[in-house]
């Protein structure tokens, strides 16, 4: 753990000169990863409509990125297991850093921007001690890392900043991996999925598990409405015998609740939820499965499911109005309201990967 007065050195401002913004590489609204038909990679920026703002090649597949608060600054992470991940200049489409896992740790494909934007945290997974570790990155440093904190369990996937801007929300899957078993669980039997707040100088402050019974629905991704509450996506790690449910709300000091779906709805998601995200009212959340073809969405209040589309290969989700963008693997990307009915916005020559992300500028 990094001691607090080094940490809060190294969070000092750096000199005032004049910075690019991300208007400066077109004002988009999200960013996604993709492939082209060629079978290459990039990392594209849209606008709110959809439109292109920028694609950058990237040397591998993409997951999701983390996009600095102000400066047109993206971190792509690879698929996990990942060694890397690259710091893109995205107003000039250069590298200009590179994130190299420590000896080993490998990234999961997350990473977040908090105190302004003068520290990068990093989802990573100790296999040798088989832990999770969040890793601190110092941007005004040329991205030095600077230390590490506990996750508060195992597997951390998706990270994201609370409001306040000084702690991570932390989605540990409780999947024990290893890079010798590439991809395989070594845990299945006693999984422990949490939910942890980590404030990056004195690591966990609060863990939330789920019930016993749904300790195989791993936690995966996160979506944060502007008054902290969180919605989280879950992927069931055995046969898919019964429902079982996919998503859960958590807001701080409050038990975790979970949104069910009748049956039949349940069971078209095979599982599967492959991201999460509030709508742009923050009135609704939604999950979609790539597996099962399905968005669902929630109410936010009552957790009850409200309405679904189906979609071949849906996964991208994120706020729009006050609906959601949508993404899926044919290159199209779609407007959906909060009562499942969906319009198609644009077309790219390009397969969607799991994640849209939102930008804070905005």
């Amino acid at each position: 753990m990094l001691p607090r007065r080094q940490f809060l050195a190294g969070l000092a401002a750096a000199a005032s000169l004049p910075r690019s913004s991300w208007a400066d590489a077109g004002a988009p609204a999200y960013l996604a990863a993709a492939r082209d038909p060629s079978g290459a990679y990039c990392l594209c920026g849209l606008s709110p409509a959809g439109a292109l703002r920028f694609r950058i090649p990237l040397p591998d597949r993409g997951h999701a990125a983390a996009a600095h608060p102000t400066r047109p600054f993206a971190v792509a992470f690879a698929r996990r297991p990942g060694r890397f991940a690259l710091v893109i200049d995205c107003a000039t489409g250069q590298q200009t850093a590179r994130l190299e896992a420590p000896n080993g740790r490998h990234f999961y494909g997350h990473g977040a921007f908090l105190h302004g934007g003068t520290l990068l945290a990093t989802s990573e997974n100790d296999y040798a001690a088989g832990r999770g570790v969040i890793g601190l990155w110092a941007p005004d440093e040329g991205y030095a890392r600077i230390g590490e904190v506990p996750s508060g369990g195992i597997g951390p996937h998706e990270i994201l900043t609370l409001p306040g801007d000084e702690t991570l929300l932390v989605a540990n899957g409780g999947l024990q991996t290893h890079p010798d078993h590439s991809r395989r669980v070594l845990n299945l039997t006693d999984m422990r999925p949490n939910l942890a707040v980590v404030s990056p100088d004195r690591g966990p402050l609060t863990v939330s598990e789920l019930p016993s019974e749904l300790a195989a629905n791993s936690i995966r991704h996160l979506a944060l409405r502007p008054d902290g509450l969180a919605g989280f996506a879950m992927q069931w790690q055995r046969d898919v015998v019964e429902p079982v449910p996919l998503l859960g709300l958590w807001q701080a000091g409050a038990a975790l609740r979970l949104c069910t779906a009748p049956p039949l709805r349940a069971l078209a998601m095979e599982g599967y939820a492959g991201s999460v995200a509030f709508s742009g009212d923050g009135a609704f959340v939604g999950i979609t499965s790539p597996r099962g073809g399905e968005v669902q969405l929630f109410n936010a209040e009552t957790a009850a499911l409200v309405a679904h589309w189906r979609r071949a290969d849906i996964c991208g989700l994120a706020p729009s109005g006050a609906g959601f963008l949508a993404s899926d693997g044919m290159g199209g990307l779609f407007q959906l309201s909060a009562t499942g009915t969906a319009q198609l916005l644009a077309r790219h020559d390009a397969a969607w990967d799991n994640h849209l992300v939102p930008l804070r500028h905005l």
